[in-house]
């Protein structure tokens, strides 16, 4: 629901401003932001999971995504679309530095610079969705403090309330808020009180503890137990970024087999097209991380 926000609260930042033409949206290939109407749109739109929604879906622009090695070819299309249709768009929105359930790719950091850059010049709002990657799980606080950039809008969802409760947010800047004035958006539970309790209180345990420590900890583990499978015939890529984890194969993933095992073995992962992924809690034990990784190791080794 933040990302429907987020896009409502463009799309009428620019009609309150008499430029209505400004309708469109752009962003990267390999995004994920939703299942609702709008989120569809501006996910990946052949490799995503909503082919059966393609018909009627609007119709937005979708250029290269940047790699953590290089991200130029990524930046001269986004260049070249902004300069020929900025004029229709409202703004880009991407999942800073990581990728979630589009690929769980991760790339440089260096590109939300440059496109925030490229985004102001061309007069277009710039969305960033931490909905995955917000709250420590990249290992900053938020992933855009990898180079200290700051969107026009935010997206928060999920770790907001350490998964307690269902809670979203959207956060903007006084500008864009005084001039969209009453935004036309208000479902029944929206702010529910409730949830935004749980919310208040889970922010605070996560910023008393040693979430940093943590995070270096699991991400150690995770060098330590997993950069081997890189060797695997049968493995692409070994992808690993604080709390996250993803092993990619080279072929799809036999899903209920895998699930299947992995009971077996004693954990519950959720492993996907070609990816098998783990993001577990900042508290989980260093033995109850390996039993995970050496899962995942046996999973790999078997496939």
């Amino acid at each position: 629901m933040s990302v429907e926000v987020a896009l409502k609260m463009a799309l009428q930042y620019w009609h309150n401003k008499d430029q209505s033409e400004k309708h469109q949206f752009i962003t990267i290939r390999g995004g994920y932001h939703g299942d609702t109407f709008g989120a569809m749109s501006v996910c990946d739109p052949d490799n995503g999971m909503h082919h059966l929604f393609s018909g009627v879906l609007p119709k937005h622009f979708f250029v290269k995504s940047p790699s953590m090695v290089s991200m130029d070819e990524a930046l001269q299309d986004l260049e070249a679309t902004l300069k020929q249709n900025s004029d229709s768009i409202a703004a880009m929105i991407l999942e800073p530095v990581v990728q979630g359930a589009g690929g769980m790719r991760i790339y440089n950091p260096q590109y939300l610079t440059k496109a925030k850059a490229l985004c102001d010049q061309h007069d277009v709002l710039f969305i960033l969705d931490e909905i995955a990657t917000g709250f420590g799980r990249t290992g900053e606080l938020f992933a855009l403090e990898y180079v200290d950039v700051t969107p026009d809008i935010l997206c928060l969802g999920k770790a907001l309330t350490g998964g307690y409760m269902t809670l979203a947010a959207t956060l903007t800047t006084d500008e864009i808020t005084n001039t969209v004035g009453t935004l036309m958006h208000g479902p029944t539970f929206m702010a529910n009180p409730l949830a935004c309790a749980v919310a208040n209180a889970s922010i605070e345990l996560l910023l008393n503890s040693p979430w940093q420590d943590d995070i270096a900890r699991i991400e150690k583990i995770f060098h330590a137990e997993l950069s081997s499978l890189r060797q695997q015939d049968k493995v692409a890529d070994v992808r690993i970024l604080g709390a996250i984890a993803v092993i990619e194969m080279k072929e799809e993933i036999r899903v209920e087999w895998m699930q299947k095992r992995l009971i077996e073995l004693g954990v519950w992962l959720r492993p996907y097209g070609k990816l098998l992924y783990t993001m577990p809690p900042f508290v989980i034990t260093d033995d109850e991380l390996i039993t995970i990784t050496k899962a995942i190791k046996t999973i790999v080794e078997a496939s």
